[in-house]
């Protein structure tokens, strides 16, 4: 008999004997992983103590969230989201020095090839919304201007849909651009306010949401992927703090850092100047990027 095979089943010793019969395994990091995830569900289960029946209800759980899965759906992606796992290891893999800007989730409906577009440009293709100006700098850790940075930015409509899922009556790459910061680190485009958005809920992870009691809504937002020569590239969000949502993201992606005023503007010089027809929103969000 071999080593790791010894030992046999109880349940005082039930992950040691799991984790014992790992013993051969030739990846390291494969055996810590098995290692740590068998001592945690096993002393879930102890603590739980299911029933069989509540047993077999999560393996169809799971069962049901695999089938959901498709090219273009990922249904355990959700699940991740949903359980907070996701914004979990993007924080452990994000970690920034004091003074950086914070990241969030990537979200599904990122697009490459976005057209770049002048600064000042108009995102927003077919004029729906309540028009609204975004600008502030780009900035290393020591306060510095950081020119020619890469800004890519995309969002929803006023009505909660990227252009992605409405084709054929959003204009393609609605409400996307790529802009690159001035001299002095400034950037800025136009666009329009934002709405909140469900994530999808038709599949067994918004099943479960409703058993939790919770909504599936994402608060409005704005996203960014920052790039520039020298430092690491920054995927993040920005976010309206009076969304009715604000405080509940289905997703968990909300941090207090990424809060910006959306500002009401109705004065006919600065209306002029930033090329609208009537009042507009401002918003204003500086970046600071970190060196790797």
């Amino acid at each position: 008999m071999n080593t790791q095979e010894s030992g046999f089943f109880t349940e005082e010793n039930s992950a040691d004997v799991v984790i014992a019969r790992n013993a051969g395994t030739e990846d390291a990091r494969l055996k810590e992983v098995m290692e740590v995830l068998t001592r945690h569900l096993h002393a879930a289960v102890k603590e739980i103590e299911p029933t069989q029946e509540e047993w077999f209800k999560a393996i169809m759980f799971l069962t049901d969230t695999g089938h959901m899965c498709n090219e273009w759906r990922q249904e355990y992606i959700l699940l991740s989201d949903v359980l907070g796992v996701s914004m979990l290891v993007d924080a452990i893999n994000n970690r920034k020095p004091s003074g950086a800007s914070e990241s969030t989730v990537l979200g599904p409906f990122h697009v490459d090839g976005a057209p770049e577009l002048p600064l000042g440009s108009n995102i927003c293709l077919d004029q729906k919304g309540e028009p609204m100006l975004v600008r502030g700098r780009i900035l290393d850790t020591d306060g510095n201007p950081i020119a020619g940075a890469k800004i890519d930015v995309w969002q929803a409509n006023d009505e909660g849909f990227y252009d992605v899922q409405q084709k054929g009556i959003q204009p393609d790459f609605n409400l996307r651009g790529v802009f690159r910061s001035d001299a002095e680190g400034g950037y800025w485009f136009r666009g329009v306010k934002p709405k909140f958005y469900p994530i999808p809920d038709d599949g067994p992870v918004g099943k479960l949401l409703g058993a939790l009691g919770r909504h599936p809504y994402r608060p409005a937002h704005l996203h960014y992927i920052i790039s520039a020569d020298g430092f690491e590239t920054l995927t993040t969000h920005i976010f309206d703090p009076d969304d009715p949502y604000i405080a509940s993201d289905a997703v968990f992606g909300v941090k207090e850092s990424l809060m910006a005023e959306f500002v009401p503007v109705d004065d006919p010089a600065r209306i002029d100047a930033a090329g609208f027809d009537g009042p507009f929103l401002e918003v204003a969000h500086d970046f600071v990027l970190a060196r790797p």
